[in-house]
């Protein structure tokens, strides 16, 4: 069970998501994005034919993204947002609790192994998806270790065992982000196997002066490489940036124990 959210919840989520990207992307690319650049296809094959000299082609977006490779690649980069939108969000709500003055301790005030039942009351009266979160936990486990041991240090300890642990899980959580970002690249390479597949066995009509079967074959070979790594330097670049959160996060909630606990606590 995930400590922050439930896994079942979070699982769903994501399976929930895929499904809607799939329809939301599949039905753009059947009645937008391919029947426009089987237009713009068409039109250049016919004035190929027409003129004998080289048509200027007409570059189109339409025309770069027509692939399956290219779709498979959106629909990976658009599940890859929506997870990650969903950890920032929490990460955010969590974050929101360092601005509430959890442990009301003024500065000065002592805080002994007897009065740490009272510390906590405020903590444990916050509501359940708040009180699961990394702070109120780290708090109340470092009030637990001191009424417990009666030692500073074993408080400090949990606490930073507690945001070591977190740390840990947040980064573990993000394996399935990587994963897309490196399956992006190599279903962009997949296309460029399979256009270049394509044009050789497309070779003899280039031979007998009909290159535009040859060159349409090379366009989906460098094209779902090319939008396969535009997409995957967004996505890294994304991802860097949600850790980072995560990071900032972990370690401002390790000060904040530190600031507004830690520091108060006396054995005697």
């Amino acid at each position: 069970m995930k400590k922050n959210f439930p896994v079942s919840i979070e699982f769903i989520y994501q399976i929930f998501s895929l499904i809607v990207i799939i329809i939301i992307v599949h039905a753009a690319y059947v009645a937008v994005i391919r029947p426009n650049a089987d237009a713009i296809l068409a039109r250049q094959a016919a004035a190929l034919l027409e003129d004998n000299k080289s048509p200027v082609t007409e570059r189109s977006v339409f025309v770069l993204i027509r692939d399956y490779e290219q779709e498979t690649c959106f629909i990976l980069m658009f599940w890859a947002l929506a997870i990650m939108a969903f950890k920032g969000v929490m990460t955010v709500r969590h974050r929101a609790l360092l601005n509430q003055d959890l442990v009301p301790l003024a500065e000065g005030m002592r805080v002994l192994p007897e009065d740490t039942r009272d510390v906590s009351r405020q903590i444990q009266a916050l509501p359940p998806h708040q009180r699961n979160a990394l702070l109120p936990r780290a708090l109340l486990a470092a009030l637990h270790r001191f009424s417990t041991t009666r030692n500073i240090q074993d408080a400090a300890s949990a606490t930073h065992a507690y945001c070591n642990a977190e740390a840990e899980r947040l980064e573990s959580e993000l394996s399935m982000i990587r994963y897309i970002a490196w399956a992006i690249p190599s279903v962009g390479f997949i296309g460029t196997v399979r256009g270049i597949g394509q044009a050789l066995g497309q070779a003899h009509k280039a031979i007998e002066g009909d290159i535009f079967d040859v060159t349409t074959s090379l366009g989906v070979a460098f094209n779902s490489t090319l939008i396969a790594l535009l997409i995957s330097i967004v996505l890294m670049f994304l991802l860097h940036q949600l850790q980072s959160l995560q990071e900032h996060y972990v370690l401002d909630t390790e000060a904040y124990c530190e600031e507004k606990l830690t520091r108060h606590l006396h054995t005697q």
